[in-house]
């Protein structure tokens, strides 16, 4: 399957070490063309283009590394190879060696049999529409400019990239390291044996906690399915309530997704860990520290964002699903905090991608400033439900007719305020509703968000037999 920041697939099926090192390839030659941040990675620091390279702990990543590096080195690009990291770990690691971009091996939340190549431009952002397009047209021409026996790219090993990343945390204004040490929180931490087996104890040990830990061997082999979502955090709630813990973490493999079980043992829902983030960012004194600042979220995020940025002083701005659609909003919004509702965190006084450490840092933070337990936090605050469905689309759908069904939406719903950049997003002041069709299979998506579930669950029976009928 091919996107706008990369391409993923199935081991030994869709995606074979030739497909990676084609593709890694085609990325060599668009960095070489001067793409992205003119300047980057050709100084003196780097006698060619320089383009950092990293993995996940999938199976596949060492056979696709080795892929990846000769593509790139095939087309005279150097290869700062920083190995087994989180995906910011990487991206971080592009902006410090002032490269020329990145390729992160990594299928994040996808099943244990997929694996992927995600391209990062030069500022540390996955690449953006245009810059993807070009990126995959270079793959698929086949004709691509190979460098001769005496200008082709090496490789050099960075074994400092998670020391400095984690260095990076502890160091950011916003994350409260003394009071975090002062509460000596117990956690419970499941990083799946994907990446985070590598960071994140590393992290709550040198805050001060004390870690009950679960699948920390990144070894690749996800004892569960990979997403962090409430349905498959059950073990770790178990391990909350057998520890006694004050909070629980799950990351994704590649740890730029943070999810939060309260002291209970209960999944709170990934929103909740950008709306932490917010309050841990914004909230610190009276009324807040928000007042003239934005936060930006994705359309498909939970108003629980709203309202801790309102709480805070702060306005929410919108942008297109997607980490550099976001990314890149914040950016131009000078947005303090911001992210996705999947529990992604983008903090660009570090770097503008999500992070699961710095969510990690900033979820204590909030719990050791405000003393107040996770299952507290949650009911300070109003309650929503989200429901998600899928339907197939027809065949008009299926090349891209969806105008028909959004024109249904408005027509039915003529009071709702509408957002067309992503799809067709229908909100109102205390729900919403949002219909996209995916990018990457024949389905349209619905999620909906209400006070209570059976109004979020009617919206998504509307939405359903609208798309239905057009």
């Amino acid at each position: 399957m091919v996107g706008v920041a990369g391409i993923r697939g199935i081991v030994g099926k869709d995606l074979t070490p030739e497909a990676v090192a084609r593709y890694a390839a085609a990325f060599g030659v668009w960095v070489k063309a001067g793409k992205g941040d003119e300047g980057r990675g050709k100084g003196p620091r780097h006698r060619r283009p320089a383009v950092v390279l990293g993995r996940d702990a999938r199976t596949s990543g060492p056979m696709f590394a080795r892929a990846a590096a000769a593509g790139l080195m095939s087309v005279g690009c150097d290869v700062i190879d920083v190995g087994l990291v989180s995906t910011p770990t990487a991206q971080l690691a592009v902006e410090h060696h002032r490269a020329a971009g990145g390729v992160v091996l990594t299928a994040s939340h996808n099943p244990i049999e997929w694996n992927a190549l995600k391209f990062v431009g030069p500022d540390g952002i996955f690449l953006d529409q245009n810059s993807g397009a070009r990126v995959v047209a270079l793959a698929a021409d086949g004709r691509l400019e190979r460098a001769g026996f005496g200008t082709l790219g090496d490789v050099a090993p960075d074994t400092d990239a998670t020391e400095r990343h984690l260095a990076a945390v502890l160091r950011l204004k916003a994350v409260d390291v003394r009071g975090i040490r002062r509460r000596r929180f117990k956690v419970a931490l499941d990083t799946v044996r994907g990446a985070g087996g590598v960071i994140m104890p590393a992290l709550l040990e040198r805050l001060g906690c004390r870690v009950a830990g679960l699948n920390f061997e990144p070894d690749g082999r996800f004892p569960r399915p990979p997403e962090p979502v409430p349905e498959h955090l059950e073990a770790l709630g178990k391990l909350v309530r057998r520890s006694k813990a004050d909070v629980g973490f799950a990351v994704d493999p590649d740890v730029d997704r943070l999810a939060i079980v309260d002291e209970r043992g209960r999944p709170i829902g990934e929103d909740y860990t950008l709306a932490f983030a917010v309050r841990a960012v914004l909230g610190k004194g009276d009324g807040g520290r928000g007042k003239g600042k934005t936060v930006v979220c994705n359309l498909s995020t939970s108003l629980v964002v709203d309202d801790a940025a309102r709480d805070c002083g702060a306005a929410v701005v919108r942008a297109a699903v997607g980490e550099a659609h976001v990314a890149r909003a914040m950016l131009e919004a000078r947005a303090p905090v911001g992210g996705e509702g999947n529990g992604g965190v983008i903090l660009p006084a570090l770097h503008a991608g999500r992070d699961g450490p710095v969510a990690a840092a900033l979820a204590l933070t909030l719990l050791a400033r405000t003393r107040n337990t996770v299952s507290e936090l949650v009911a300070a605050a109003p309650r929503y439900v989200i429901v998600k469905a899928k339907i197939d689309r027809g065949r008009g759908k299926r090349e891209g007719g969806m105008v028909e069904v959004y024109a249904a939406l408005k027509r039915h719903f003529p009071e709702a305020t509408t957002d067309e950049r992503d799809g067709l997003r229908l909100a109102w002041p205390d729900r919403w509703l949002h219909v996209r069709p995916s990018n990457t299979e024949p389905i349209i998506r619905l999620i909906a968000e209400a006070p209570t579930g059976a109004a979020a669950e009617g919206l998504i029976e509307e939405g359903r037999k609208l798309c239905a009928g057009s």
